[in-house]
């Protein structure tokens, strides 16, 4: 308990920590068995990310982030992936005195480098990085491996067993056991795996006349993985339907099915998707995480004058509270953001989703289903006789279930749910369209979140330089400024982005814009009075992200929005 007091009172002194929460933190530890850092990163009182600054000054060691290294991919012939990921090490590259730098997430762990010492005559240089960050690298390593490994093995063997079992593939297989040696199901598992650490969002798997061709959704744009030849495209098929559990017989109708799969130690759900088109049976594969939910508003996008308005709606008693936006821009994210803080043993949590994305703990999820008539307007009237006090409906599509919503809202229920329109102040008119009458919109209605998703600028690559006239234009500005810009290398695999992030509209319902909903129907007018009242729009917004060097101007022009 000595080292545990010690770095406790470390983080105390870095601020990580209050000083008051101190002695139940070690009364904790001590409890469970467990040290202090495991503690607080379970507890997710700090993250590794947000420690690492604060752990690299308490070992004495130079800290980053594994982004920012070059790494020699050469030098992983020298451990095991299975060595690497357990003691958290990575070796780096050797300086020109022939000491080997290695990143490390475990700098007490004697064994590992007892270990190196014996097998490699040199000397180690060692670097702080987060453990989670050296978990995803060499997972992507390993599964890049893999699917080059299966490649090869499609394009070079060509025995009489292979293909025997690719035409019994097409004609539809009894069990997976028929195809598990297959170098065709082994792609199909290295795709599958090598999608997490890429973050990819979608898995797109597409036949053509003489190729199958392999894309990834990663930050919200397709790239080319891999291509593979048509020959093998039956048992590819096969593979995908028998783990999805869908019907391998069927190629006629789309299809739909899921794969629950354990990769690097975490559970995914993977949603599959078939469509016949000419050359075969298209798959596009959604990937969710269903062990954790970590997200929170900041992480979101939301800026401190964001969560000011949106702590007022979540206070309120009762009421509709909308996010608006197209389709993929993280609406339902957001609401599963929103849920997780009003989520209480107090309080009674109803969803009703058209797919559940995410399971959280100590909330009643329901998943929509057509064929047996249990749409959201029918789920949301037994909802009503399940004592809610906080309902979720995934989105609002029609009359019905709109009417039902704000019924829900007016009559001391707190709903959360998701519209399709351009901006915040669209969501009013859409209701009314919905034949909502004014008076009820005005009333049920507590705010309206606006959302979409731009890519943040690589912070490994982007670089700064002085606007010029178009931009200063653009940006409504009179003289230069610095701003930041993409340029591309290998951690961002030459894109200039890494990741995304929200920008929003966040339109209160204060007593003006509720007297204006009532009588206005000018989507124009209705836009004017919200911002007179306090609303930043998307663009404003956007604009405020490429001032502080987090997106890029071209970012800001794919909005079309002003």
């Amino acid at each position: 308990m000595n080292i545990n007091h010690e770095l406790l009172q470390f983080y105390v002194y870095k601020k990580l920590v209050k000083r008051k929460d101190s002695p139940e933190i070690l009364e904790e530890c001590e409890r469970l068995n467990i040290g202090v850092r495991d503690y607080l990163l379970a507890k997710e009182v700090v993250t590794e990310t947000t420690e690492l600054e604060a752990l690299a000054e308490y070992y004495c060691m130079p800290c980053v982030e594994i982004d920012m290294l070059d790494i020699d991919k050469t030098l992983f012939d020298l451990f095991t992936f299975d060595f690497m990921k357990k003691h958290k090490i990575i070796p780096v590259s050797y300086d020109k005195n022939g000491v080997l730098l290695v990143a490390t997430g475990k700098p007490l762990d004697c064994h590992a480098q007892s270990a190196m010492a014996a097998q490699l005559n040199c000397r180690f240089d060692f670097i702080l990085v987060p453990p989670v960050q050296i978990d995803r690298y060499v997972d992507s390593i390993s599964a890049v491996i893999s699917t080059t490994a299966a490649l090869s093995d499609l394009n070079t063997e060509k025995t009489e067993q292979q293909v025997s079992l690719m035409q019994k593939g097409s004609q539809g297989l009894s069990s997976e056991s028929d195809v598990i040696n297959n170098p065709a199901v082994r792609l199909v598992d290295s795709v599958i795996k090598e999608a997490i650490p890429y973050r990819a969002s979608d898995i797109h798997i597409e036949p053509f006349e003489k190729v199958v061709r392999v894309r990834y959704r990663i930050d919200g744009d397709l790239q080319d993985r891999a291509q593979f030849p048509i020959d093998a495209y039956s048992a590819i098929c096969a593979r995908l339907k028998i783990m999805s559990g869908m019907n391998i017989a069927e190629r006629r109708i789309p299809q739909d099915g899921r794969i629950n799969m354990i990769v690097g130690e975490k559970e995914y759900d993977f949603r599959v998707s078939t469509l016949p088109t000419v050359f075969g049976e298209k798959f596009v594969i959604r990937v969710l995480d269903k062990t954790s939910f970590h997200f929170t508003r900041a992480d979101l996008g939301f800026t401190p004058e964001e969560n000011v308005v949106v702590d007022k709606m979540l206070a309120r008693p009762h009421g509709i509270i909308l996010l608006t936006g197209p389709t993929g821009c993280g609406k339902s994210t957001t609401l599963y953001s929103f849920l997780k803080e009003v989520n209480k043993p107090s309080v009674n949590i109803v969803t009703v989703e058209d797919p559940v994305e995410f399971t959280m703990a100590g909330i009643n999820q329901t998943q929509v289903n057509p064929k047996a008539h249990m749409t959201f307007a029918t789920a949301l009237r037994s909802i009503l006789r399940q004592d809610p006090d906080i309902i979720m409906i995934g989105e609002i599509r029609d009359e019905e279930t709109a009417e039902i919503a704000v019924r829900s809202a007016i009559t001391g229920h707190i709903v959360f749910s998701t519209l399709h329109t351009n901006d915040a102040p669209g969501a009013i008119l859409r209701l009314q369209d919905m034949g909502v009458d004014n008076y009820l919109v005005a009333d049920a209605l507590v705010g309206v979140i606006a959302q979409r998703l731009v890519k943040r600028l690589c912070p490994a690559c982007k670089k700064k330089g002085r606007t010029n006239a178009k931009e200063m234009e653009i940006l409504g500005i009179t003289e230069p400024i610095s701003i930041a810009r993409p340029q591309g290398c290998q951690f961002c695999n030459n894109t200039g982005y890494k990741g995304r992030i929200a920008v929003h509209e966040v339109m209160y319902m204060n007593e003006t814009m509720k007297s204006v909903a009532m009588r206005e129907k000018n989507l124009d007018v209705l836009r004017k009075m919200a911002v007179d009242n306090g609303m930043t729009t998307l663009w404003n917004s956007c604009r405020s992200f490429v001032l502080s060097g987090i997106t890029s101007i071209q970012e800001l022009m794919t909005l079309n929005i002003e």
